[in-house]
């Protein structure tokens, strides 16, 4: 604007988000479509209009803790004939000189994939999905500029928004006994009837101590359903056996609240001048828990005075960012199964008894949708991320 009632340039973004107060956002394989307007009465200097897609890595405020991913320009008007132009159907930004109300449809592909330099040859990377939230040290940011240039001695104009990009990532389908179970609304088919569903964890012995004077050991045996890969929104399948000689003990430990197993995000980054080594740069990391699993007594195995066994699942959150690495930064996950949390009951162990990397997707694989299977008192964990921004809950930040 240039203080008169009605702006003499406007940009209008067409896109997936929920409400024209929402960040623009667009997924894989669409266009960032749209259209600039401009009145042209008093733009006599202008030489040229051009749109620029940006994708940046952001770890901190200075001009070499950014990173340009990606960088494209489109032409949408240039004086010179013989330069590329969006076709227009008005008659006034059809000429070597803009005059009267001009409208330029805006239609940019988005690649999906990009070309970085990494040691001796290039690496191609998939698009992250923007990832901004208040309290982390990095974010993944895309822009949308349209850059409206004069001659010499005169200053360019510029419209800019940000937007959201959402990659197009899909688990592949699971076992043909589960797939049967999802439609059939039947119970999932534990490991003994449906070995190639799960990927059983080797067993880990759980040692602590009862009331401070009596010791406890059971053998821990922990299920993931496979692949393991997830889509957001979903569950991730556990199973749990619990195996011991002290059957008070294995009631203490396989109670549903004692149980504690969750899925760990791990943010990974750095912030350097590019002329700098990644060898000699220190990287940062943030991990967080962002989802806890919900335990029962299993339904279809059998428990005997030496075992018992339990049914869980982690209920993953629709906002939950994807597993993602391009550059100096990575968004990778882990189901970690903790110490127990038994009143009475102190574990010798500490820190994590195991940990499993696993993927988070954002498309449902092909085939029947996942199931979930835990009783409705248990409510799903909700993350607060609207606009793409969320507030931290058990975050570490580690330099």
């Amino acid at each position: 604007m240039d203080g008169r009632s009605k702006p003499w340039a406007s940009l209008k973004v067409l896109s997936s988000a929920k409400s024209a107060k929402s960040l623009p956002t667009f997924f894989e394989k669409e266009n960032i479509n749209g259209t600039l307007e401009l009145n042209a009465d008093k733009c006599d200097s202008i030489q040229a209009i051009t749109a620029s897609v940006k994708g940046r890595i952001l770890t901190g405020a200075n001009a070499d803790d950014s990173y340009t991913f990606l960088d494209l320009t489109h032409p949408i008007w240039s004086r010179s004939p013989t330069d590329p132009r969006v076709p227009s159907l008005s008659e006034g930004a059809n000429s070597t000189k803009l005059h009267g109300h001009c409208v330029w449809p805006l239609s940019i592909p988005i690649p999906k994939v990009v070309s970085i330099p990494t040691g001796d040859a290039p690496q191609l990377f998939h698009l992250p999905e923007t990832f901004l939230e208040r309290h982390a040290g990095a974010s993944i940011q895309y822009d949308l500029t349209v850059r409206i240039s004069r001659g010499k001695l005169r200053s360019d104009s510029q419209i800019r928004t940000p937007f959201g990009y959402v990659p197009s990532t899909r688990p592949n389908p699971p076992s043909i006994p589960r797939q049967q179970a999802y439609l059939g609304n039947f119970p999932l088919p534990g490991p003994e009837t449906d070995p190639e569903g799960w990927k059983t964890l080797k067993p880990v012995v759980v040692r602590g101590l009862m009331f401070k004077t009596r010791r406890a050991e059971a053998k821990c045996t922990l299920s993931l359903a496979k692949p393991l890969c997830y889509t957001r929104g979903t569950v991730i399948p556990c199973i749990l056996t619990l195996e011991g000689r002290d059957s008070q003990a294995l009631d203490m430990l396989s109670t549903p609240s004692s149980v504690v197993v969750c899925l760990r995000r791990h943010v990974k980054y750095y912030n350097s001048p590019s002329s700098i080594s990644r060898l000699n740069v220190a990287w940062k990391d943030s991990f967080e828990d962002v989802a806890s699993a919900v335990w029962w007594p299993s339904g279809t195995s059998r428990s005997n005075p030496c075992t018992r066994h339990l049914e869980g699942e982690i209920r993953l959150a629709k906002d939950l960012r994807p597993s993602s690495a391009i550059a100096h930064f990575s968004i990778t996950y882990s189901v970690v199964l903790c110490a127990f949390d038994v009143a009475g009951y102190s574990s010798i162990d500490s820190g994590p008894l195991l940990a499993e990397p696993v993927e988070i997707a954002t498309m449902h694989a092909k085939g029947p949708r996942p199931k979930v299977y835990s009783p409705p008192a248990y409510d799903p964990i909700s993350r607060e991320n609207r606009e793409f921004y969320a507030p931290p809950r058990g975050m570490i930040i580690v330099g």
